[in-house]
């Protein structure tokens, strides 16, 4: 080879080889970190998380071949979400979904440059995870199921459908609530507005709930409110197992209680909250900046009310109550 066609052919290769890296780069699967405060055997939860990867498919993103997610399941458990955090942070995904206020606030605490995507959290600008819902500013956005007048409309809703209840009690788990404040004013005010007693119930654990649903079950006219936490939604069979058992009226805030024999539930979906998650997973993966992405709330309410749970309790479900349902389970 003569010499000058030699040197064109090196030219020409350390051109092409880096064109050809690129190229090997930008096919490379994406790395999308999950972390769930709840148990990897609850199917709500693994619902969840299929929903949220059904909807990145949908957009070009297949589990396997351009992107890899990994999930740990945490549990409602502060030091296993702090362990698992750690965990997927090392992994150094281009994007994290968190999903409830507990696995944000361990995940926050982690980093703050990889973005982050939360869904299920109650009080994201009251957590600090935001400056703001239009703009949030750092690493952070995501979905909000709360509408700050819902604590005020189950109490509504728990007059309606048992007008003779005139203490409520509201339950929680302080540790997953930090948002609590959040629904116990409109609740208190609706109460008060309705002439019923209101009672904030905090609660560390199953023993302690169960204890005051019996106390509920002793006070005549007593009802309940279950507020939306990792607890709660997490132990959603054994709740709306112990106040049926009581014979507590109980409101509760997802379609999965009353499917499970609550009585009447209403409030947003959480799995189009992780279904909607993935067009922000999508948009980032892409070049977005979370900071730049408004925190969502919800856009539908269901309102689910069984009457198998209400004949068992002796109440009559009104017609306006029926009529308005998303969905009847008889």
């Amino acid at each position: 080879m003569r010499r000058r066609d030699f040197i064109k052919a090196i030219a020409s290769s350390s051109v092409a080889w880096p064109l050809g890296a690129r190229a090997q780069q930008s096919e490379r699967p994406r790395h999308i970190g999950v972390l769930m405060a709840f148990s990897e055997s609850d199917p709500e939860a693994q619902s969840w998380a299929g929903g949220f990867r059904e909807e990145l498919a949908k957009l070009g993103w297949a589990d396997g071949r351009n992107i890899q997610v990994e999930i740990r399941w945490a549990t409602a458990d502060v030091e296993s979400l702090e362990r698992s955090a750690k965990q997927l942070v090392a992994l150094q995904p281009d994007l994290i979904l968190t999903g409830s206020t507990p696995a944000t606030a361990a995940m926050r605490q982690q980093t703050n440059t990889i973005p982050i995507i939360f869904a299920m959290v109650g009080d994201p600008v009251g957590s600090g995870f935001v400056a703001s819902l239009s703009r949030p500013g750092g690493n952070l956005t995501g979905f909000t199921p709360i509408e700050n007048s819902l604590g005020g409309k189950w109490v509504e809703l728990l007059k309606e459908i048992a007008p003779r209840v005139a203490r409520v009690a509201m339950v929680f788990e302080p540790a997953m609530a930090p948002f609590a404040s959040y629904y116990l004013n409109p609740f208190k005010a609706a109460a008060t507005s309705l002439g019923m007693e209101a009672i904030v119930a905090p609660v560390d654990g199953m023993a302690e709930l169960e204890g005051v649903v019996a106390t509920s079950a002793r006070e005549p006219n007593s009802g309940l409110i279950v507020m939306p936490d990792a607890f709660t939604i997490g132990h959603h069979t054994d709740i709306t197992s112990l106040a049926d058992r009581y014979r507590v009226p109980t409101v509760y805030p997802f379609r999965i209680f009353a499917e499970v024999g609550g009585l009447v539930s209403y409030g947003s979906s959480a799995l189009d909250e992780f279904r909607r998650a993935a067009s922000y997973a999508d948009r980032i993966l892409k070049g977005a900046k979370p900071s730049e992405l408004p925190v969502q709330t919800p856009i539908n309410f269901d309102l689910v009310v069984n009457l198998k749970t209400a004949k068992v309790l002796g109440l009559d479900v009104p017609s306006s109550i029926r009529l308005r349902a998303d969905e009847v389970i008889e």
